[in-house]
């Protein structure tokens, strides 16, 4: 899934796919998390400094913190001993929080992750539902299986004669939030109602 090309563009050549992200939406990450944790007022943004989207993808989240009267530090994290200081470093002031960007480092590493935030007990946002479903609090992110399907069709028309340089690189349609009951409880959260109406799926567990 190619990354780079604005949603909806005609890239030349053989090149074509679906983005994972758009750029836009990375914006919701850091309002999920005041959200859910309004006394939240500072967050580290945990991002892969080898992706090229990092750039935009961080511009867009400083944005929304000017509207949300917070404060955000990126974190270049390549290895677990790295992620291990960032966030050590930076919770050690209170009313804080963490935004875990979507990466190929966040993937491999999220068991750690979500065991930094329990351990130092703070709330964090995730781009995938399997950092939930392994106990993180939130999630907000593209749902892949109907990436996968969409491609399917892409691959049938390829296949039928059209050139991948006429399909526009699409990003997510589908996005679902997902939220762990029992790690909000934990964390002494109490959830919105609004949130609970609006999540794909509450998990207690």
């Amino acid at each position: 899934m190619p990354v780079g090309f604005p949603t909806g563009t005609e890239p030349r050549g053989n090149v074509t796919g679906f983005m994972l992200f758009d750029y836009t939406m990375s914006a919701k990450w850091l309002k999920l998390l005041k959200e859910i944790a309004p006394r939240v007022t500072r967050a580290v943004v945990i991002r892969d400094p080898r992706n090229p989207g990092v750039i935009g993808q961080f511009a867009v989240i400083q944005s929304a913190a000017r509207s949300l009267s917070m404060e955000v530090t990126p974190a270049g994290v390549g290895d677990a001993a790295e992620i291990e200081h960032a966030i050590k470093t930076f919770l050690r002031p209170e009313h804080g929080g963490i935004v875990v960007t979507g990466s190929g480092v966040g993937v491999a590493q999220r068991d750690l992750f979500v065991s930094l935030a329990a351990r130092h007990r703070v709330p964090a946002v995730y781009p995938f539902r399997y950092f939930v479903t392994g106990g993180g609090l939130v999630s907000y992110g593209p749902d892949t299986t109907d990436q996968y399907r969409q491609a399917a069709g892409y691959v049938d028309r390829i296949l039928k004669g059209e050139k991948p340089g006429n399909l526009p690189v699409q990003a997510s349609t589908k996005y679902d939030l997902v939220i762990n009951l029992k790690t909000a409880k934990a964390l002494g959260l109490e959830l919105p109602a609004t949130m609970r109406t609006r999540a794909q799926e509450l998990i207690d567990q």
